[in-house]
C-alpha cells in the first residue's frame, strides 16, 4: 500500500490514543486515525526510569492540526520527560523539534530530586544580594573612571548639564532645607534648655545648639532632605530614560551614559553639599538663638559670645565633610537605581523608592562610621 493510500486509510479511522508497553518494557503512546480538531491525550502511566524518554508511535496517524503537537509538547513539559520522536511523521516531528529547540523551552531533562523550598529560597536570596552588590560596585567603578577622565580634561560631560543640575540641587533645595533646619533647631534648643534649666545653666544652650547643629544635625538633615528630594528625582529621571530606551540610544551612538547623565548629577551634589550644609547650620543656630533669647531669657550678647567660642574650625570642618559624604552617597544611590531600573512604570516607581531607602541607609551607616572614627581620633 502506498503512503498516500495508508494516509487515506488512517483518516477513515477515528482518533485513538492509548498507552502500551514496547518490547523494552517502557510506556509507549500509540496514536491512530484522524486527529484534526482533537488534542486530548490520556494520562500517562507510571514514568519510566530516569534515563528513558516517553515513546510515541505515530506510524498509523492520519491528518492532524496544531492541537496534537501542542498536546504532545504539554505532555513532555508537565511530566518532565523527553519524547522519542523517531516514530512520528516527518511534519509532526519537525514541529516538535522546533518547539524543543527553542531556548525558552528546551527538551525537559529527567526529573531530579528537588531541594527543599527554604534552601532554594536562601540560595536565591544570597545570589540576589551578590548580584546587587556586584551591580553597585560596577556602577561606582564607572563613576570613578568618568571622574578621572574629567580631571584629565577628556570627558564628554557638557557644561550645560552640570549648570542645570547645580540649580536643581542647590538653589531649588533651599526652601525645604531652611524649613526643616529651622524646625529641628527649635526642637534641639527647646529640649536642651528644658534640661539645662533644672541646673540653672540656660546660658550653655549656645554650646549645645552650636556644636550639635554644626557638627552633626545640619549635615544629617541636609543628607536626608536631599535623599527625599534630589535622590528620588535622579532615580525617576534616569529610570524614565531607561524605560524609554533613551540610555540605549546614547550607547548606540557611541556615547557614555555615565559621563552624560550620571557625572553631572554627582558633581552637582558634591559641589552644592558644603553650601547647603552651611546654610542649614546657620538656620538651625538662628532657631536656637530665638528659643534661648525669646523663651528662656538668655542674654543675646552672651548667647552670641558662647556660640562664637563653641564654633571651632574642627567642628565646622567635620560638619562640612559629613554633609559632602552624605550628598555623594545620595547621588550614587539615586543614579545607581535609575540606571538599573526596568522598562515599565512600575519599575521606575520601584527604583525611586529603592533610591530613597538605600540613600538613607547609606547615610546612617556613614554617620555611625564617621562619628566613631572622629571620636577615636579625638577630633
Amino acid at each position: 500500500m502506498s503512503e498516500h493510500a495508508a494516509k487515506a486509510a488512517s483518516d477513515s479511522l477515528p482518533a485513538e490514543a492509548r498507552w502500551e508497553l514496547d518490547p523494552q518494557g517502557r510506556p509507549l503512546l500509540v496514536l491512530r486515525g484522524d486527529w484534526r480538531g482533537r488534542g486530548e491525550l490520556p494520562a500517562p502511566p507510571s514514568p519510566p526510569p530516569a534515563d528513558q524518554p516517553w515513546g510515541v508511535d505515530g506510524l498509523a496517524l492520519g491528518h492532524f492540526d496544531s492541537q496534537l503537537p501542542a498536546a504532545l509538547f504539554d505532555l513532555a513539559m508537565q511530566s518532565g520527560r523527553p519524547l522519542d520522536l523517531s516514530q512520528l511523521p516527518s511534519g509532526l516531528r519537525g514541529m516538535l523539534q522546533l518547539a524543543f529547540d527553542n531556548p525558552g523551552s528546551r527538551t525537559p531533562e529527567p526529573q531530579r530530586r528537588r531541594r527543599p523550598r527554604w534552601l532554594t529560597q536562601v540560595g536565591l536570596d544570597w545570589l540576589g544580594r551578590y548580584h546587587r552588590t556586584h551591580t553597585t560596585l560596577t556602577f561606582i567603578g564607572e563613576v570613578l573612571q568618568a571622574t578621572y577622565k574629567t580631571m584629565r580634561g577628556s570627558t564628554a560631560m557638557r557644561g550645560e548639564d552640570l549648570a542645570t543640575q547645580l540649580h536643581a540641587t542647590g538653589p531649588a533645595s533651599l526652601p525645604i532645607v531652611a524649613l526643616v533646619s529651622f524646625l529641628v533647631g527649635l526642637i534641639i534648643a527647646y529640649m536642651g534648655a528644658a534640661q539645662l534649666q533644672r541646673l540653672g545653666a540656660q546660658s550653655f544652650m549656645a554650646d549645645l545648639v552650636t556644636i550639635g547643629v554644626v557638627r552633626e544635625i545640619a549635615a544629617l538633615m541636609t543628607g536626608i532632605i536631599l535623599a527625599g528630594r534630589v535622590g528620588a528625582a535622579f532615580a525617576a529621571q534616569l529610570g524614565s530614560m531607561e524605560a524609554n530606551e533613551e540610555i540605549d540610544a546614547l550607547r548606540a551612538m557611541g556615547l557614555n551614559p555615565v559621563e552624560h547623565l550620571v557625572l553631572p548629577r554627582v558633581l552637582a551634589m558634591v559641589l552644592m553639599a558644603p553650601l547647603l550644609t552651611t546654610f542649614a547650620a546657620l538656620v538651625g543656630m538662628l532657631a536656637g538663638c530665638l528659643v534661648a533669647v525669646g523663651i528662656f531669657h538668655v542674654e543675646l550678647l552672651d548667647y552670641l559670645y558662647r556660640s562664637s567660642k563653641a564654633l571651632t574650625l574642627a567642628h565646622a570642618g567635620i560638619g562640612l565633610l559629613k554633609g559632602t559624604v552624605y550628598a555623594l552617597l545620595v547621588a550614587l544611590a539615586g543614579c545607581r537605581q535609575g540606571m538599573n531600573a526596568g522598562r515599565s512604570a512600575q519599575a521606575v516607581g520601584d527604583a525611586t523608592t529603592k533610591a530613597v531607602v538605600q540613600a538613607i541607609i547609606w547615610i546612617v551607616i556613614a554617620a555611625s562610621a564617621l562619628t566613631i572614627a572622629f571620636q577615636r581620633l579625638g577630633v
